[in-house]
């Protein structure tokens, strides 16, 4: 009888649909967690006011004694001590000041910068070597003595207002040849190095921040500093460096910002096309696999593998893009005090969660309605 006839083969079209809306939703939550890692990142840190401090590329506090032409581009001075020795040859951009009422004014400034610093809470501990490590903004401690044997990089993501803070306990070597390098909006005058005892700066190394430690600093020859080394109680030492000006440069970090930001919202977009995308084209497999739900399964789930490879190049690419326009970034350590999702990252979970969500609703249909005959005989049973 009609009544009795099992319902027709072609109500379960949907199965196809649920594994492929589920892949697109997973993917689109993993790319989000991804680029919630790799995005760009907002500075929590306030920065450090050095005031008066912040007009000298070179500040002791017993003497500043100098060998060779090094060039200093902004002012030059000492408190309490009085002796400012070997300029000449060396050139000082701006004023000199020893033992007077300015240069007092700026050892005061550089104590309360200095007490700042030290007393601001740790975002991750740092010991040892830096070298090869890409740190992220944040306060960073060292209980004991630190080394840059090579290169460390300061990566600021896209934010040109970003702050370093390290807390070195005892004293901070930096060997021949090694490197702090900026990038991404990395301004060195929002990186502070607080030194517990005294800093030595290799030959020829490259040191961006403000040095403020407690006893002296040592730089040694052919130094590059982009920043200033302030000294609190001891003596300052030079040997044909070359300081840039305590200003640092924020357009340039301003531009490597800008360059990173863009580079970082085209590989968002890209991720977000592709993820639609895949919905799209989970739909279509859906409509043309009604005769074979398996088929169209199989089909729409290598359709949203393919998607999220082409998802994956496309952020490679914009990594490799901002890495040429802002300067590779060397060393494989652990990034560290990163921040969360933001702005498309937060889109795409919203995204990937309906995407779920969705998926997990329509399977429970199917599933209800994948064995009509297995109802109808449960029924007659009952």
């Amino acid at each position: 009888m009609s009544d009795n006839s099992l319902p027709s083969a072609s109500t379960p079209r949907l199965r196809a649909v649920p594994p492929a809306v589920l892949v697109a939703g997973l993917t689109c939550l993993l790319t989000a967690l991804v680029l919630s890692f790799a995005g760009p990142a907002r500075a929590a840190t306030a920065t450090v006011d050095l005031a008066t401090a912040a007009s000298y590329s070179v500040l002791g506090g017993q003497s500043v004694t100098n060998t060779g032409p090094s060039t200093l581009a902004a002012d030059l001075g000492v408190s309490p001590g009085t002796a400012i020795t070997g300029f000449p040859p060396g050139v000082v951009g701006g004023a000199v000041h020893a033992a007077d009422a300015a240069a007092s004014q700026a050892q005061s400034d550089l104590t309360i910068a200095y007490d700042d610093a030290a007393g601001r809470s740790s975002s991750a501990a740092v010991a040892g070597d830096l070298v090869g490590r890409r740190l992220l903004p944040g306060v960073y401690r060292s209980t004991s003595t630190l080394a840059l044997t090579g290169t460390v990089t300061l990566d600021a993501q896209g934010d040109p207002d970003a702050v370093f803070i390290f807390q070195v306990a005892s004293a901070l070597t930096t060997f021949s040849a090694s490197q702090v390098r900026t990038v991404n909006g990395t301004d060195p005058c929002h990186v502070f190095w607080q030194i517990g005892s005294s800093a030595t700066l290799g030959t020829s190394s490259t040191f961006a921040g403000t040095l403020m430690a407690l006893t002296s600093i040592s730089v040694q020859t052919g130094a590059v500093v982009h920043g200033r080394a302030l000294a609190r109680n001891g003596s300052v030492t030079l040997d044909d460096d070359v300081f840039t000006p305590p200003a640092c440069n924020p357009a340039a970090a301003s531009a490597a910002a800008s360059a990173y930001s863009s580079s970082a919202a085209a590989a968002s977009s890209s991720t977000v096309a592709a993820a639609s995308s895949s919905s799209v084209a989970a739909a279509s497999s859906s409509a043309v696999a009604a005769a074979s739900s398996s088929a169209a399964s199989s089909a729409a789930r290598s359709s949203s593998a393919a998607a999220a490879n082409s998802s994956a190049a496309a952020r490679s690419a914009a990594t490799l893009s901002s890495a040429a326009a802002t300067g590779s970034l060397s060393g494989t350590g652990t990034s560290l005090a990163n921040s969360g999702p933001r702005g498309p990252i937060a889109r795409l979970l919203v995204l990937g969660t309906a995407l779920v969500a969705f998926g997990l609703v329509l399977l429970g249909i199917t599933r209800r309605t994948a064995n009509p005959a297995r109802r109808y005989v449960s029924a007659h049973r009952r």
